[in-house]
């Protein structure tokens, strides 16, 4: 009986059930106060595992605060001044929620333009908008957009003064190409540096853009990024990680708009900007409070040490269990003449349990 006592004491499985959730439980707890809000477990275990990173590029690798550098009149004379074209594009995006039209809006603002209330506002996905603006038919956007509204065949018909990693944003009126507006977004000061390491750490990094295919090659030059996808409509996204994940790899998502959260939702591990809308910070699986890319290689270095820490706690249960059960069952007694007390047991299996939460606390020291 006194044998039978010690085993079920000693074989009662808590550093066995403590080995993992507390090792989460402190793993999330450190990540907090990095900045990097985990939402659930699987996040954070198959994050190490991540082989392939797809990157949104507005708003995740640029700032999201775009700005208007320059505006081009067509014709020679042109047909419509600098200050008219702006005007009218302003007035027709002020019923947009997107970041670059929201940029020329602010141009209009900061050059006192007076803005008229746009009629028939349509918004076409990653395409542009059109509507009515002052009784003259609009229509702002990508070379797609004009071609959809008949203002040219193709890109290269139309002269336009580039600007290096600018978006180049197309103005037809009344069905005719009037000129362009030049939008830059700058990088975030940290995305290059997070990148270079990501990219030693052997993950392969995806750009995905609704930029003509000019600009994407020149911002993914400028960043290192030798696999990117121009002209993407929001919907391309989650098939492109779908894509990537037939190929037998594990991906991440890093995205901030609503446009990003069908892809944030299809990729292995969702990460979220903390800084973009709240339906990508609901899809993702991951929360970057900063919106800094760096928060990605905290979050890579919390996920290795964390599951480093479960595999440990685990050892440890199992070798005490295995050592300690068949001590409790007599196996010394036939030699020895020694037999396990069901207070020494006891005692020994508090200890498996303390030795495996001092284990799981060592992660609030990890370096992130």
């Amino acid at each position: 009986i006194v044998n039978a006592v010690a085993v079920l004491i000693i074989a009662c499985p808590c550093a066995l059930g403590l080995a993992t959730p507390m090792a989460i439980m402190v793993g999330t707890g450190r990540g907090a106060h990095a900045g990097v809000l985990i939402k659930n477990a699987e996040a954070l275990e198959t994050l190490e595992k991540v082989d392939t990173i797809v990157f949104d590029k507005t708003g995740t690798l640029t700032e999201g605060k775009p700005k208007v550098v320059s505006i081009t009149s067509a014709g020679n004379p042109p047909a419509i001044s600098k200050h008219e074209l702006l005007r009218l594009a302003a007035s027709l995006e002020r019923a947009s929620e997107h970041p670059l039209g929201a940029a020329i809006v602010l141009k209009a603002n900061d050059e006192k333009l007076n803005l008229s209330e746009p009629a028939n506002f349509q918004y076409v996905p990653g395409q542009g908008v059109r509507g009515t603006a002052e009784g003259k038919s609009v229509a702002v956007g990508n070379s797609a957009l004009m071609r959809a509204v008949g203002a040219f065949e193709n890109e290269t018909t139309v002269s336009v003064a580039r600007h290096a990693g600018s978006t180049e944003i197309y103005v037809a009126i009344d069905g005719k190409y009037a000129g362009s507006i030049a939008v830059a977004d700058p990088l975030k000061p940290s995305t290059p540096n997070a990148l270079r390491e990501l990219k030693a750490q052997g993950i392969r990094l995806v750009m995905l853009t609704g930029d003509n295919q000019a600009t994407a090659k020149e911002i993914a030059r400028d960043l290192g990024i030798e696999d990117y996808k121009a002209e993407v409509l929001p919907a391309q996204k989650a098939e492109i990680v779908r894509k990537l994940q037939s190929e037998g790899r594990v991906v991440a998502m890093a995205g901030d708009g609503i446009n990003d959260a069908p892809a944030l939702a299809q990729a292995h591990v969702g990460i979220a900007m903390g800084t973009g809308t709240d339906i990508a910070m609901e899809s993702g699986g991951i929360t970057l409070l900063k919106g800094d890319l760096e928060g990605i290689l905290r979050a890579r270095k919390l996920s290795q040490a964390t599951m480093r820490n479960i595999r440990q706690n685990l050892f440890f249960a199992f070798l005490y269990n295995s050592i300690g059960v068949p001590i409790a069952a007599g196996v010394l007694y036939p030699v020895f003449g020694l037999l396990l007390s069901p207070i020494l047991a006891a005692a020994a299996m508090s200890f498996s349990s303390v030795s495996v939460i001092t284990n799981s606390l060592r992660l609030r020291k990890v370096d992130l």
